[in-house]
């Protein structure tokens, strides 16, 4: 059980949480940039969540009819609506604070290109700029599948302590 709580807190999952992930981000805002023992110590949790960046694969499960593409935000479409719950990996964190693998999430409207129509509740999928996917929601059932190659480069980059995308923790 120890390791357990150990493993959470590494990863980040208490960041996650509202009250931490606020004072978190204020203290980013106030401190600029971290320090070189905060970096070595956030190395490993960092390239991990680096590597669930790159690929979005959601199930859904909520009433609804919608369907979207996407191949970067430019290249993209969406039509329908749905409200529901999901649960997987989220994709690209856009921010240091990582995504919790489930939650809720409702769409609805139309999308095409940057010309979005659309209204989202609880957690929007919140895709990157240059992710390649798609997602149906059929009546009851929904799936949400992605590759952000960005962050496959952001993940390289880290590597070296390159942080490309603003990501890390």
């Amino acid at each position: 059980m120890k390791h357990f709580w150990i493993l959470l807190l590494v990863t980040g999952f208490f960041a996650s949480v509202p009250c931490v992930a606020k004072a978190a981000e204020e203290t980013a805002k106030t401190s600029g940039s971290h320090s070189v023992l905060h970096k070595v110590v956030m190395y490993i949790p960092n390239r991990l969540l680096d590597v669930l960046d790159i690929v979005r694969l959601r199930v859904r499960v909520g009433p609804g009819l919608a369907v979207d593409a996407r191949a970067t935000k430019v290249a993209s479409a969406f039509v329908g609506s749905y409200a529901s719950v999901y649960a997987g990996l989220p994709g690209p964190r856009n921010r240091p604070m990582p995504k919790l693998p489930f939650g809720f999430e409702s769409r609805n409207g139309v999308q095409a290109s940057l010309v979005d129509a659309t209204v989202s509740g609880g957690i929007d999928p919140d895709y990157g700029p240059a992710e390649i996917g798609v997602g149906v929601q059929a009546l009851i059932v929904g799936v949400d599948v992605g590759v952000e190659p960005l962050e496959f480069v952001d993940l390289l980059a880290g590597i070296f302590f390159i942080n490309l995308t603003g990501d890390d923790l």
